[in-house]
């Protein structure tokens, strides 16, 4: 008998922002495993439901604690916010799954930051575009400093996930220093939105250089333009390129 797994991305949080699909799935599982912030944002829709956690940077005991769930016998789901394949617990699930091979494995997709944070700044991805995550726990600075030249050089639009925290308060900084030097302009057109879906939802536009002075946090989501995104009306509009 194999037991059955979903691994969930519940978008931003709010009910209006998941799939249907993702919200059937949480009402036929038996239990829901997630980080605590999460669980928070769907406890109240799912209430009733059992809901396990592990906090921060305990991932890995929290994808084991899933498939010991699954193994009971219960049908179980792992949560995570925007989409459980961009930068959430999806792969490493994957990983993990050589040591319950009587566990299967379905990813729900859910609206990640870069989708639903456009969505309010206007059109800033509707080119080429890639997403970068300045948070250097599990990537090293080096890497992330080369993908930013690259971006540059290729003339993508981009979007920055994890711009900063408490221990990496200048990153954001640091990144568009970076962006500079690789010949990004500084007044290139720039966005940023915080708490995207939730309570104190904002949206901000900006050029590269006023975007180097701006304090944000981990629950901000930040678009930088390519080299003709514009700022149209207040809105971040990246071109498709055509001719009017």
């Amino acid at each position: 008998m194999k037991h059955e797994i979903y691994i969930v991305g519940i978008g931003p949080g709010a009910e209006e922002m998941m799939t249907e699909q993702a919200l059937r799935v949480l009402e036929e599982c038996d239990v829901i495993v997630g980080y605590t912030v999460y669980l928070k944002l769907i406890s109240g829709r799912f209430a009733g439901k059992e809901f396990l956690s592990t906090p921060m940077k305990q991932e890995i005991e929290r994808c084991h604690l899933c498939f010991r769930e699954a193994q009971k016998g219960k049908k179980a789901a792992m949560v995570c916010s925007g989409d459980a394949g961009v930068y959430g617990m999806a792969s490493l699930m994957y990983e993990i799954s050589a040591d319950y091979p009587d566990c299967t494995l379905t990813v729900v997709p859910g609206i990640t930051a870069a989708v639903s944070g456009a969505a309010l700044l206007g059109a800033p991805l509707n080119h080429d575009f890639c997403v970068i995550s300045l948070s250097d726990l599990l990537t090293p600075w080096e890497r992330i400093e080369a993908r930013l030249r690259a971006a540059v050089m290729g003339d993508f639009a981009i979007a920055l996930y994890n711009p900063s925290s408490k221990k990496r308060a200048d990153y954001l900084k640091r990144a568009c220093d970076i962006l500079l030097e690789a010949g990004a302009d500084g007044k290139r057109a720039c966005g940023y939105v915080e708490n995207i879906g939730r309570d104190g939802e904002t949206a901000h536009t900006c050029t590269l250089a006023e975007l180097r002075e701006k304090e944000v946090n981990m629950f901000t989501t930040v678009f930088i333009g390519n080299s003709q995104s514009q700022l149209i009306g207040g809105k971040l509009i990246t071109k498709r390129g055509y001719r009017l």
